[in-house]
């Protein structure tokens, strides 16, 4: 069917909204609009003050002059609908300036007897020309948000024992009566944000805070009503829909403490982004999101050292390996915030790499940014890579990292993590590279998996570099543990399983493991190997430990679901390689950096040069022999450089018991270790 043909008032009504929307039509009804309130001044003032109706001269003088004042503080550029703060005090500059010019007229005129007629007219009519541009913004503001209000009107009462867990219902297509939890500066600009934008379609109705002198207050004509700690009553009340939490400074302590409020209340809830997700040039924006189990478990915003930082890497080229990965895709968002003049993306994965390239693209698309596909593994190609470009910062973030996959596996692990380090350290010295950062993991302390013992190895390999590094080169290893949200954690896996509707599996209820988001352990792996001393291993802090079966709990709160009711957990046993916690440090290693407050020193002994060489000859001459032969040479060969390495029984560890040459090998009796139950994640201080 052809498409129906408007009728004639819809066309006249269609023409003119697109006449209207054009910036040149607006900006010369503001300027009637401005002009007319003007000489509405004008001939109130002078009825004022001369009981009399003004004559037509000074009128258009006094018009002529207002206008003036209005174009040079460029008043007519001011979004009528959107009038905050800045533009009130351009409004109140150009009062100013009509009122002085006033008053010099009165002065010339009184005391010298010359000037213009009726200058205490213009003194009055300065403060009324000032007067009716406010009301007419105002009055602008408000015919739109009435506007708004009639096309979404409020959501109806909701009797919330009918409402289906999560707060969803019928109703979430109409405007959202809101509160929002913060009445600070993310509070009020989100207010200001939810005000102003039909779209949200949310309604706010009051701010709760807890400090003292906000009690009472309005903030952009919403009350703020009470604390925190009264949040359900006050959602009853005030029959909320949706709370928003608006403290993106809050520890993840306070997170857990209103989420867990929040629970069974039948709102929507939404928070903010957290101001350590953000770093360097880009502005914190009240973006809304659900809560995640990465609010819950945020810790205090980190204080970096950006000036430093950004003198070591301004104008520098900065190369990082496994840019497609997890940490090297943020470590090279975070880089390209301080203007390196050249980033150069270095990855086997060309489809990783093509999202990572378009996002900096996008954000930063004055950057010199470069992708060099390659394979740490191929020496040749990595060579020629550092030749083309010779970078003066290197962050190696390329490595195998599944924990079960490696144990079957243990060649990819040795090939790539082993291997590959040396080939980009060799590569890095051969152009002279300034400051060579290798990304480490928890799980290299007292190893048990092939995972940790090649990581471990790698560490090794770096400490050596720095030995017999003669320039002015700093070469070091960055240690951490799990990161939220990265490929293969537990936090996708989870979530689907949420999203199928379970069961939540769980390796052991005493599983515990360290956790931290991708961006804190971005900025603080720059901190330290930007900062941080040649020949050292730093670690983070990762905070306390967390066991993963609350960690699969809260997740199931989060969405909505009652684990033991509405979603099971089930433990499927430990895997191959893994342990049942993990460690930072060995018992010689820890103590505090001068680098961050949350970065430690390991001071790690090295490896003889000898046993070392020693042993990377073993691995590779290994990988020529039958499988049995192979795996047994490379567990030999790990607990020969890495004493403390305890090989897992049903990972690699399985082949101490084949015969290699000679008698069977026997794998030392692992440690009983006795774990104390950690509170529970929405009990546990991050």
């Amino acid at each position: 069917m052809p498409p129906e043909r408007e009728s004639i008032p819809q066309r006249v009504q269609t023409l003119a909204l697109q006449i209207s929307s054009r910036p040149a039509v607006r900006q010369a009804v503001k300027l009637f609009l401005d002009a007319a309130a003007a000489g509405i001044a004008w001939v109130a003032a002078t009825s004022l003050v001369h009981f009399e109706f003004p004559r037509l001269l000074p009128l258009l003088i006094w018009v002529s002059f207002a206008m003036a004042v209005n174009a040079t503080f460029q008043h007519t550029r001011q979004h009528y609908r959107l009038v905050g703060f800045v533009e009130l005090r351009s409004l109140l500059m150009s009062m100013m300036v009509m009122v002085a010019v006033a008053l010099a007229c009165y002065v010339t005129t009184v005391y010298f007897k010359i000037g213009v007629a009726h200058p205490e007219v213009a003194l009055a009519a300065s403060l009324l020309t000032t007067l009716t541009w406010v009301v007419l913004r105002a009055a602008s503001a408000e015919l739109f948000k009435r506007r708004f209000q009639k096309q979404n009107p409020h959501r109806p009462t909701v009797d919330r024992r009918k409402a289906p867990r999560g707060g969803r219902s019928l109703a979430n297509d109409l405007a959202l009566r809101t509160l929002i939890v913060g009445a600070g500066q993310a509070g009020s600009r989100l207010c200001q944000e939810l005000q102003s934008n039909p779209k949200l379609r949310s309604h706010v109705v009051g701010f709760l805070d807890d400090a003292l002198e906000k009690q009472g207050v309005r903030i952009h004509g919403v009350p703020v009503l009470g604390p925190c700690g009264m949040l359900p009553t006050f959602i009853k009340e005030a029959q909320a829909s949706q709370v928003i939490l608006a403290i993106p400074s809050a520890p993840g302590s306070r997170i857990r403490e209103l989420a867990k409020a929040l629970q069974g209340e039948g709102v929507r809830v939404k928070t903010l982004p957290s101001m350590q997700d953000l770093l360097g040039k880009e502005a914190w924006k009240p973006e809304l999101r659900d809560i995640a189990i990465e609010d819950l478990l945020r810790r205090e915003p980190i204080q970096l050292d950006l000036g430093s930082i950004q003198q070591a890497l301004t104008d520098s080229v900065v190369l990082i390996t496994g840019a497609g990965g997890s940490i090297g895709s943020e470590l090279a968002r975070q880089v390209a915030h301080f203007g390196p003049s050249r980033l150069i993306l270095l990855g086997r994965g060309e489809n990783s790499l093509w999202g990572v390239e378009r996002e900096i693209r996008r954000l930063h698309p004055e950057l010199a940014l470069e992708v060099e596909l390659c394979d740490i593994r191929n020496a040749l190609r990595l060579q020629q890579v550092f030749e083309a470009w010779r970078p003066a910062f290197v962050f190696h973030a390329a490595a195998h990292k599944h924990v079960p996959y490696l144990e079957n596996h243990p060649e990819e692990g040795i090939e790539n993590n082993i291997f590959g380090t040396l080939n980009v350290l060799n590569a890095a010295k051969s152009v002279g590279t300034r400051k060579f950062v290798n990304i480490s993991t928890d799980k290299a302390v007292n190893p048990t998996s092939v995972l940790g013992v090649t990581k471990r190895v790698a560490e090794f390999l770096v400490l050596r570099a720095a030995e017999s590094e003669l320039g002015d080169g700093r070469y070091m290893s960055v240690r951490f543990g799990n990161v939220l949200g990265s490929r293969g954690s537990v936090i996708p896996l989870f979530h689907e399983q949420i999203r199928q509707g379970g069961p939540i599996t769980v390796t052991h209820p005493e599983m515990t493991r360290y956790f931290m988001t991708i961006p804190e352990a971005s900025q603080l792996v720059l901190q330290a190997g930007l900062l941080g001393r040649t020949g050292q291993v730093f670690v983070l802090d990762m905070g306390e430990p967390v066991r993963i079966v609350d960690l699969a709990a809260d997740m199931a709160r989060l969405s909505g679901l009652t684990p033991g009711f509405d979603i099971d957990i089930q433990f499927s046993g430990i895997r191959p390689g893994e342990k049942l916690f993990e460690e930072l440090f060995t018992d010689k290693e820890h103590r505090q950096s001068e680098v961050h407050s949350k970065v430690f020193e390991a001071s790690p002994e090295p490896r003889n040069r000898a046993v070392l060489d020693r042993a990377l000859s073993a691995l590779k001459e290994a990988m020529d022999l039958p499988e049995d032969l192979r795996q047994t040479a490379f567990v030999q060969t790990f607990m020969e450089l890495v004493p403390a390495y305890a090989p897992s029984p049903n990972g690699l560890g399985k082949y101490l018991a084949v015969k290699a040459v000679g008698a069977p090998l026997v794998a030392p009796a692992p440690k009983i270790v006795v774990l104390r139950p950690t509170p529970p994640l929405a009990q546990a201080q991050p």
